[in-house]
């Protein structure tokens, strides 16, 4: 992918270990630290090794987005990817399109110029063309393990936001809940702003939530079917994608 330009900002591919060691320090940060998880000294994982991480920059070069990727190729099977460290994703295993784990999603917590989010995704929006990806996938997080502190929030997402039967994961073997619907008022601003976007596009969520204690997280499954993005919101992400440059 070559780099794609938007207003101030750059988004281009990690192509040497001081970007990943970039990559790995913001992840860090935002995963990590701002959590209050500092026995952990990196946010490194063997997934790293076989993802493709997208950056995005401001003009001096400092780093305030990344995320990275994982395709899979028809009859690959999903059991290596992240995801299914928590879900079982047979149901997706014999879809008639290549997939796309998303994951590591972080913005800097000093940046959040709309721009930036922009550009993450219309540079997804390349990577997802040009794998012919039908679907995204990935866990949506909430910060904080305890589940008491998302019940409003839980309770929205089974209300509006359970995807199809057919496509949601197997209930995991341990540390999960079902999602419960409640009568708790939430505005959907309230919700993570990846997930947040996620179900702008269309996206849904598995009908439980996993607690994931090594990043002291409560997670969803998202999915995303890439026909089901609302036309209007397609078009805008394909034409700022096929753009090496814009000042706006």
């Amino acid at each position: 992918m070559q780099p794609l330009r938007h207003g101030i900002y750059t988004a281009r591919l990690a192509t040497t270990s001081a970007d990943l060691d970039a990559a790995l320090a913001l992840r860090l940060l935002r995963f990590r630290r701002l959590r209050g998880l500092h026995s952990v000294t990196d946010d490194a994982d063997a997934f790293d090794e076989i993802c493709t991480h997208v950056l995005v920059t401001d003009p001096s070069g400092a780093l305030v987005c990344c995320y990275r990727v994982l395709p899979f190729a028809l009859g690959v099977t999903l059991a290596h990817s992240y995801s299914a460290q928590f879900y079982d994703l047979t149901v997706l295993q014999n879809l008639p399109h290549p997939v796309i784990e998303l994951g590591r999603f972080c913005l800097h917590p000093d940046h959040n110029h709309p721009d930036i989010l922009r550009l993450a995704w219309a540079a997804l929006t390349r990577l997802v063309d040009a794998a012919g990806a039908g679907m995204l996938f990935g866990c949506s997080s909430f910060d904080g393990a305890d589940p008491a502190r998302h019940h409003a929030a839980l309770g929205y997402l089974a209300r509006h936001h359970v995807g199809p039967a057919d496509l949601r994961p197997v209930v995991p073997p341990k540390d999960w809940l079902p999602l419960s619907q409640n009568d708790i008022i939430l505005r959907p601003t309230d919700l993570p702003p990846l997930l947040r976007t996620y179900l702008a596009m269309g996206g849904w969520v598995s009908g439980h939530a996993v607690i994931d204690h090594d990043l002291n997280t409560l997670h969803v499954f998202t999915g995303l079917e890439i026909a089901a993005i609302p036309p209007n919101r397609a078009r805008a992400l394909r034409a700022l994608a096929a753009l090496p440059h814009t000042d706006s």
